[in-house]
């Protein structure tokens, strides 16, 4: 598992980050010695103009910069950057120190965990929402985990909530707590998943949230 999804780590960054890093060094450089031009003329300038389209193609191709600007108003389940999305964020949920280490990104991790569950849900993509909920509930907390219960909320399912069950009933405690919270907020889809709830949750005070 983790050698074929490495690899598909490796295809989605085939501009690793110190070069995108170079290029964007290049790009700035090239801004601050054309500051004598003025505004408009910097920005018609042929080689800063070449700089910036070289590190935007880079962009494309590397993770996590390749998941950024998705189909504005678009459908995500047929823009051509949604296996890498899922596959940015299925990093983060199997593999969390390396992805830390090579691509962390909280608030690109945030922005599309949301967008993934207001996508349009073909089986597909929803089988693999499914295994990383599953995933996330088993695990520490880390940060922006509680988006994961809108991706839960949107491929709600007889399969999803038997797979909670059994990490409600599995000896870690931090999976009985997680999937436990999950479930309850499925069978509560009024209630908001805000950081209160999941801190009343947390410190066993439920019942005052009814």
């Amino acid at each position: 598992m983790k050698r074929e999804l490495m690899a598909g780590v490796r295809a989605g960054r085939k501009v690793p980050q110190w070069q995108l890093e170079v290029l964007s060094g290049g790009r700035y450089e090239l801004w601050r010695l054309t500051r004598p031009l003025g505004v408009d003329e910097r920005y018609r300038e042929p080689a800063f103009l070449q700089a910036r389209r070289r590190y935007q193609q880079a962009q494309r191709r590397s993770l996590p910069d390749g998941v950024w600007g998705g189909p504005v108003g678009g459908d995500l389940a047929t823009w051509p950057g949604l296996p890498y999305v899922l596959l940015f964020l299925e990093w983060e949920a199997r593999y969390p120190r390396e992805w830390t280490r090579h691509a962390k990104a909280w608030g690109t991790k945030e922005s599309l965990i949301r967008e993934v569950a207001r996508a349009r849900q073909e089986e597909a993509i929803k089988a693999k929402l499914t295994d990383l909920v599953e995933i996330v509930v088993h695990r520490a907390y880390r940060c922006k985990d509680r988006e994961y219960v809108r991706v839960a909320r949107a491929v709600d399912s007889a399969d999803l909530r038997g797979r909670l069950d059994r990490a409600v009933d599995s000896d870690s405690s931090w999976a009985r707590c997680h999937a436990g919270y999950v479930l309850w907020l499925l069978d509560r889809p009024d209630l908001p998943n805000t950081r209160h709830v999941w801190q009343t949750w947390v410190a066993g005070g439920a019942a005052a949230l009814m």
